[in-house]
């Protein structure tokens, strides 16, 4: 049996092991339905949910939010990481301001995004902003900083103009690390959004997980970890093959 063929077995069997075990657990020991629902009975709320299209305006609230959020901070990322990148002396100015404000946490900065800009739209999207800008200006910082020698040399022989050889070489060399960035973005992206809207949302899927906990409806609470989990991954994912396809040069 090939490689391929056990790591297609592995990733269909091990979801489905897991599932089993869930549902043995929950049977065997009589679990409450509110403390661990069984797996058919997410499964069946996952259902109702989607053929009666009350996810849909959540889903796409929490989509708009997480793409808005993505693209603001990652040219915001990216812009000030090219700065950085290109200009150490800019760094050494702003460098230590930028890392405070990396590391002071964001559950802590959410009530004073809320409270700067009210309970609406904006205050979400400049908190997932605030989650997306910080990866990707380290991956462009890292992605221009670590172009080889050899090609800085070979610009200079052929006479490159700076511009041709940001365009040519340095911003190519660089893309593995930018979306090294970009990847990590995205998940931090779908985190920004769901914790903008469990605190301050009446749409989303932030919200609909706030609303199943307060209500004790765990198997919606369940379908909402399932689906904000897919999400992410499919934005991972999406960025992946991106990157491949931008890279399938090398």
């Amino acid at each position: 049996m090939s490689e391929t063929t056990l790591r297609r077995l592995f990733a269909v069997a091990t979801p489905l092991l897991l599932i089993g075990a869930w549902w043995a657990y929950v049977t065997i020991f009589n679990v409450p339905r509110f403390v661990l629902p069984p797996p058919d009975a997410v499964f069946s709320e996952l259902v109702r949910l989607f053929t009666s299209g009350t996810i849909w305006p959540h889903l796409a609230h929490t989509v708009g939010v997480i793409v808005a959020g993505f693209a603001i901070g990652s040219a915001a990322g990216f812009a000030l990481g090219f700065a950085l990148g290109k200009w150490p002396r800019i760094e050494r100015i702003v460098g230590p301001y930028l890392f405070f404000f990396q590391t002071a946490p964001k559950i802590a900065l959410a009530p004073l995004f809320i409270l700067w800009f009210g309970l609406g739209l904006t205050s979400k999207i400049v908190l997932t902003v605030s989650l997306v800008f910080f990866p990707v200006m380290v991956g462009t910082i890292l992605g221009l900083r670590s172009v080889p020698a050899n090609l800085h040399s070979l610009c200079a022989i052929l006479k490159l103009s700076q511009r041709e050889k940001l365009v040519r070489v340095e911003l190519p060399a660089a893309v593995p690390e930018i979306f090294a960035g970009l990847k990590v973005a995205a998940v931090q992206a779908t985190i920004g959004a769901i914790l903008a809207e469990w605190l301050s949302g009446g749409t989303g899927l932030g919200y609909l997980m706030v609303f199943a906990g307060t209500t004790y409806k765990t198997p919606l609470l369940f379908a909402m970890v399932l689906v904000t989990s897919l999400l992410g991954i499919a934005v991972y994912q999406a960025l992946a093959l991106t990157e491949k396809w931008l890279l399938s040069w090398r």
